[in-house]
């Protein structure tokens, strides 16, 4: 007899964590459907999370520890022998070595687990190690480098209130298709429309129409055009008497700096950079200074220019200068039930520039250094050179610029080992892989979107099926390779909240002696129970717990809204004031001002792009991705392609100081004359998934800037946008 059941759970491929159903039949997930009972996302789903049930079931999938032969491939080994080997090579180069020697690079999906990046950040800290690699400074460093120069911590991040606003300002941001980066709260297109029924506006700045562009009103600016932009709207402002002295006062010191950047920078002056007429800008900067209520968001694509952790601080200071910060309708600090930005200062870990990178010279953010510098760390010569390296989680092959060099370097390290559910492009130098357990097969809180719900909000699940073949969740395997090394890497971070008091002295001085058996379930029901809402072990009657939590599977609403009043709790610099001045913000000020021209030999300029289809390189491998519409091309302007003769379709070379790679064309008026829009995460080959082989597509970052002098200064973000390029019709192979 069959067995069938249901489950309420929600998915974790990005921020909305939109509620799921999930069917399960004898012990195996069947379906995956959008859940109309959800009190946030009510019934929405996009294409990823419900083609995830291909992800989960996929005969291409790594279900058991795999150790690489001699001749490239792979055999399968026991859990024992995996762990065994690998300890006892890590404890090697850690002997000849030193434990600074041993790197993590956590992939994206970290970032939607209440476990994985706690305990592989642990692991790293425990070895001493300042080589931990993330996605961020190919996505978010520049704005937790902007909100560390403003709020004192890298990891306080305003909120639009999208439901209360009258004028939503979106700069470098698709939430139609990204579902919201930076905010959560399920159906942004419904949010956005009802902006609109009530009289007011939704605008967004980017250098292509994009879905939520063409759905709404769209400023084409030219890509890094954001800054100068955001100072001419800063001009007018000023210059009008349209500023909120009173707030900036009253919320902000240093106005200083940006005001007399400003004055530089009339709508006329910056017409020519941003590409947007001085007129139209007038007339924005005069709607979003006089809106009842405006809030000015950014997100990825404000993040990768030349100029990004600036984007981010003027988008910041327009709300401040407007009095739209900490106000109905602005933007707001979160109200997460687990105060994750307290506690996150109280582990050490909300740091910026508390150190500097070996190679490069860029500063650490939130403990993490820039991805692109793993080649040169790994072939540079001397104390703290990358020996060896875990891959969680993540293709930076495919997803890190200098894909050439990172490459040949990788096959030069005493040990590589890669914990996915594939073998990825990054994977194929592995010396082992190990089988990851996919988000339904795991239990899960996502604490660090918490405070970036609309609505607050938490919702705990607990596995839907157990892991398939002999997977394991990310932080038993990171816990396992601890143990080996000697150590359990939760214990420190334990004893350090004990010692500073941060959960409730009692609640962990009971928990310090489990710290080396700690699961995420014990410390989220300790960090929930001893949060603002929770039950304080029985002391606060109808507060939450995880038993709570579980007895509710589709979540609890925390509240219908923000709060306004946050900013004092929120502000880490003296005086609870924020800061728009100081030697970073002022220099990049200095930086831009003086910024040359465009680049004659590459006179055209790259972005990136979101699919609504996929999601970087990982959701590739679907039956879906063998449709032939479902392929990677150059969207290039019609002028732009009538000067070289190109046409929709033709095959296109597009050429960087670094090289060249081929794409076909489509010839869309979607992007402003002298762009390109190209989607990274494609050009998969000889890895360990058939489909997403099959799709080909060229591996866009092998020809992105990646030599440490590329990367902003600031935060150490790679340059991913409005990089310069030339491109000429390509001839088909015969």
């Amino acid at each position: 007899m069959r067995r069938v059941s249901e489950h309420a759970t929600f998915c974790r491929i990005c921020e909305p964590t939109c509620g799921m159903v999930a069917t399960v039949e004898d012990g195996r997930l069947v379906q995956l459907r959008p859940d109309k009972q959800h009190p946030i996302t009510t019934g929405f789903s996009c294409p990823k999370g419900l083609e995830f049930v291909h992800v989960q079931n996929d005969p291409d999938r790594v279900l058991h520890p795999l150790r690489r032969r001699p001749d490239g491939t792979f055999e399968q080994i026991s859990w024992e022998t995996a762990i065994s080997e690998i300890g006892t090579r890590l404890r090697a180069v850690r002997e000849r070595h030193g434990g600074e020697s041993i790197g993590w690079y956590g992939g994206n999906p970290t970032a939607f687990s209440h476990s994985h990046a706690f305990w592989l950040s642990a692991f790293v800290r425990a070895l001493g190690s300042r080589h931990l690699y993330t996605p961020n400074t190919q996505d978010t460093s520049s704005r937790f480098t902007a909100s560390a120069l403003l709020y004192g911590s890298p990891v306080v991040i305003p909120v639009p209130d999208l439901e209360r606003t009258d004028f939503a300002l979106l700069v470098g941001t698709n939430p139609l298709v990204s579902r919201g980066s930076l905010v959560s709260a399920g159906n942004l297109r419904e949010r956005f429309t009802e902006i609109t029924a009530r009289g007011g506006r939704v605008v967004v700045v980017d250098p292509r129409r994009t879905e939520t562009a063409r759905a709404f009103e769209h400023v084409g600016v030219r890509p890094d055009g954001d800054a100068w932009l955001l100072l001419a709207m800063l001009h007018v402002i000023f210059e009008e008497g349209l500023a909120d002295d009173v707030a900036i006062a009253k919320q902000a010191t240093g106005i200083g700096p940006i005001r007399r950047a400003a004055e530089q920078v009339s709508p006329e002056s910056a017409e020519e950079r941003c590409g947007v007429p001085a007129e139209e800008i007038r007339t924005l900067a005069r709607a979003f200074a006089g809106a009842p209520s405006a809030a000015a968001h950014g997100r990825t694509g404000a993040c990768l220019g030349r100029y990004a952790t600036l984007v981010n601080v003027l988008i910041d200071v327009l709300n401040v200068v407007t009095g739209n910060l900490d106000r109905e309708g602005g933007v707001l600090f979160g109200r997460g039930t687990v105060d994750f930005t307290r506690l996150a200062h109280l582990a050490g870990a909300a740091t910026y520039d508390s150190y500097r990178s070996r190679v490069g010279d860029l500063p650490e953010v939130l403990g993490q250094m820039p991805a692109p510098l793993m080649a040169p760390e790994i072939e540079t010569p001397g104390k703290g050179q990358l020996k060896a390296l875990v891959v969680s989680a993540g293709n930076p092959l495919l997803s890190v610029p200098g894909s050439n060099d990172l490459e040949r370097a990788l096959s030069s390290l005493d040990l590589q080992v890669g914990i996915d559910f594939y073998v990825n492009e990054t994977h194929r130098t592995a010396d082992y892989v190990l089988p990851a357990a996919t988000f339904y097969e795991r239990d899960d809180l996502v604490l660090a979107a918490l405070d970036l719900h609309l609505k607050p909000f938490v919702q705990w699940t607990d596995a839907v099926v157990e892991p398939a073949g002999e997977a394991k969740p990310d932080w038993e395997i990171v816990d396992l390779l601890g143990k080996e090394l000697g150590f359990a890497p939760m214990s420190a971070p334990v004893t350090k909240l004990v010692g500073h008091g941060g959960l409730g002295r009692t609640a962990l001085r009971l928990a310090r002696p489990v710290a080396g058996r700690l699961t995420p379930a014990l410390l989220v029901d300790l960090l929930i129970r001893t949060g603002r809402d929770g039950d304080l072990f029985g002391l606060r009657r109808g507060g939450l717990s995880l038993k709570k939590l579980r007895a509710n599977p589709r979540g609890i609403v925390l509240a219908e809204h923000l709060e306004t009043g946050m900013l004092p709790r929120r502000v880490f610099h003296k005086g609870r004031k924020v800061r728009l001045d100081g030697a970073v913000i002022e220099s990049e000020l200095d930086r831009l001002l003086a910024s040359p021209g465009p680049d004659e030999d590459y006179p055209l300029l790259l972005i990136g792009r979101r699919d609504v289809r996929s999601h970087n390189s990982w959701m590739h491998n679907t039956p879906k991705h063998r449709d032939p519409e479902r392929r990677q091309y150059a969207m290039v302007h019609p002028k732009d392609a009538a000067e070289i003769g190109l046409t929709d379709g033709d095959p296109v070379r597009v050429t960087t100081v670094k090289g060249s790679v081929e794409i076909p064309a489509r010839v869309t008026d979607e992007v402003v004359q002298g762009c390109i829009a190209v989607p990274h995460g494609w050009g998969h080959r000889g890895a360990g998934w058939q489909i997403a082989n099959a799709a080909g597509g060229a591996n866009i970052n092998e020809i992105l800037p990646s030599d440490p002098s590329d990367l902003e200064r600031a935060s150490g973000m790679a340059h991913l946008n409005a990089v310069p390029v030339r491109i000429e019709a390509a001839v088909p192979a015969v």
